[in-house]
């Protein structure tokens, strides 16, 4: 081979950016699979400092158990009532809303990162005591290590 040709390649590697995203997380729907009763969401994300989860051990302010930002992951439940995009609610009435604590997906020095999150609704992904069940969505939220909050997605409708 030739200098020049290990000269291009050596410049051309240079020339490649890395992606730089945003300190607050950005999430997006990618898919929606049903198991029987149970389904999987999967989303695309985006973060500028990589620190999307929380183990364990983080759960002292503001990662204590009374604090929004003990879970890192929310999705909200939402039904259609005659039409009409209504939340879900549960037994008490309160807001049918799904918590996670995502573990740390990148723990190193902080950087831009991508990839995908799963998370598993089980054992059902619907409201099972509703008669409106069959028609639904999910607004979803992510928050990272430093609290800055994904603004809200929602899936497409959602039929079973």
């Amino acid at each position: 081979m030739k200098w020049w040709v290990f000269a291009f390649l050596f410049l051309s590697v240079g020339c490649f950016k890395k992606k730089k995203y945003p300190s607050k997380p950005v999430i997006y729907f990618e898919e929606f699979a049903v198991y029987g009763d149970s389904a999987t969401i999967t989303l695309k994300f985006e973060d500028g400092e990589g620190d999307i989860g929380l183990t364990d051990d983080q759960n002292s302010s503001p990662y204590n158990v009374e604090s929004k930002y003990y879970y890192n992951l929310y999705l909200v439940y939402y039904e259609y009532v005659n039409g009409v995009l209504k939340v879900g609610k549960d037994l008490n009435g309160d807001t049918l809303v799904f918590k996670n604590r995502l573990k740390p997906i990148y723990t190193g020095k902080p950087k831009s990162i991508d990839g995908k999150i799963k998370y598993t609704l089980s054992p059902f992904y619907y409201n099972f005591l509703s008669n409106n069940s069959d028609s639904i969505v999910y607004k979803i939220q992510i928050i990272d290590r430093a609290l800055n909050e994904s603004d809200w997605i929602e899936t497409p409708l959602i039929q079973r």
